[in-house]
């Protein structure tokens, strides 16, 4: 097991450099959903957009839990980071809205950053020399990535001789072992300040993207129609941005003793809702994007964002946990909201009003929870 007397473990400069080439191939992957048809996004379209998100960013969750429990900032880690960071590029490079010209590029350099962390595994029991279970440990994580690496070898010959992607295979499999396995981590307790900076440092970046998404709603001309959508799209972001800042400052107990699978799991899906917000805030103001899948689009991705949020509550302190009467408000806020942005689709100034509102509503009520963590 870890020691608990060692020094906290700090992110390095190359662990965000590292994070912010996630960033760029996660917006990348934004760009296939800008083609629209029929008035929306077709769902093989959509369903491309999920699991190459998914795929990044599960890479990005493995390698973090690397670095978080055997990590020792050495030239080795350093290698293996920039052999990634290379690798991660000629993964953005095989995005693109026509997903079969840049398929294999992808799917191996995919395998080969998965192969990267997996040697990582195996190299590090040299370290855990005479700790048999901690040996038994680095083996069976080692085992489980290139078990994905096994699927996705798998799904490029399927695709080479069928035509047919089936990556939601490797993907899923990843997400399912590390909730069945999660209990072998328990020898390994992370360092959980280290790894809840990690992820929330993703998140800023991620804000940062959605920033830039919105510098479109200040074009147009110093006029009244400009000033109010610009204003409303920012009072979501910082609503959105306010939310998580709350929850991490003040809710989530960062001295926890946890395995913090299921964080940085749920992180994931933090990362991945933001990212649909960034498209359903360019969708807002798309014309070719029929109104009711557009709304629907939006008020979903928030949702799912709060409800990961609200899931992060297991590691809250005690005098901060969310109750019943808590998880109720949300509900019924959520459920209103909904209705009311299908019902009022045909008005887009009444739309974004609605979402900074639901933002707004959500944000208040974390902020009191919140408040009685002071003192």
């Amino acid at each position: 097991m870890a020691d608990n007397n060692e020094q906290e473990k700090k992110v390095e400069y190359l662990e965000l450099i590292y994070d912010l080439i996630f960033v760029y191939i996660v917006g990348r992957n934004n760009s296939i959903l800008h083609h629209v048809e029929g008035g929306f996004v077709t769902i093989e379209t959509f369903l491309l957009y999920i699991f190459c998100t998914l795929a990044v960013i599960q890479i990005w969750s493995f390698s973090t839990i690397y670095i978080n429990i055997h990590g020792r900032n050495s030239v080795r880690d350093h290698i293996f980071l920039f052999i990634n960071m290379y690798l991660l590029y000629h993964m953005a490079n095989g995005i693109g809205h026509d997903w079969r010209e840049g398929f294999y590029e992808f799917n191996i350099a995919w395998a080969l950053i998965l192969i990267n962390i997996a040697i990582q595994y195996f190299l590090e029991i040299r370290n855990q020399k005479g700790k048999e279970w901690a040996v038994i440990v680095l083996k069976q994580q080692g085992y489980i990535i290139l078990a994905e690496v096994a699927l996705i070898i798998v799904h490029i010959f399927v695709y080479y001789l069928s035509g047919v992607s089936i990556a939601y295979v490797p993907v899923l499999f990843g997400i399912i072992i590390s909730f069945v396995t999660g209990n072998i981590f328990t020898m390994f307790p992370v360092d959980f300040s280290h790894l809840s900076e990690r992820a929330m440092l993703y998140v800023v970046f991620t804000f940062g993207e959605m920033i830039i998404v919105i510098s479109s709603y200040f074009e147009g001309g110093f006029n009244a129609n400009t000033l109010y959508f610009s204003i409303m799209s920012f009072l979501i972001v910082v609503g959105l941005f306010l939310s998580y800042e709350m929850l991490y400052n003040r809710i989530v107990d960062r001295e926890k003793m946890t395995n913090g699978l299921v964080y940085i799991l749920v992180h994931v899906f933090i990362i991945l809702s933001l990212n649909n917000i960034s498209v359903a805030l360019e969708f807002m103001r798309d014309e070719e994007v029929d109104l009711l899948p557009k709304v629907i689009f939006i008020s979903v991705s928030i949702i799912v964002y709060f409800a990961c949020i609200l899931a992060l509550s297991m590691y809250a302190k005690k005098r901060c946990k969310f109750n019943i009467k808590f998880f109720a408000g949300i509900v019924i806020i959520s459920i209103v909201f909904i209705a009311l942005m299908i019902i009022l689709r045909e008005n887009m100034y009444v739309n974004i009003a609605l979402t900074v509102l639901m933002v707004g509503s959500v944000f208040l009520l974390i902020y009191n929870k919140s408040s009685k963590s002071s003192g």
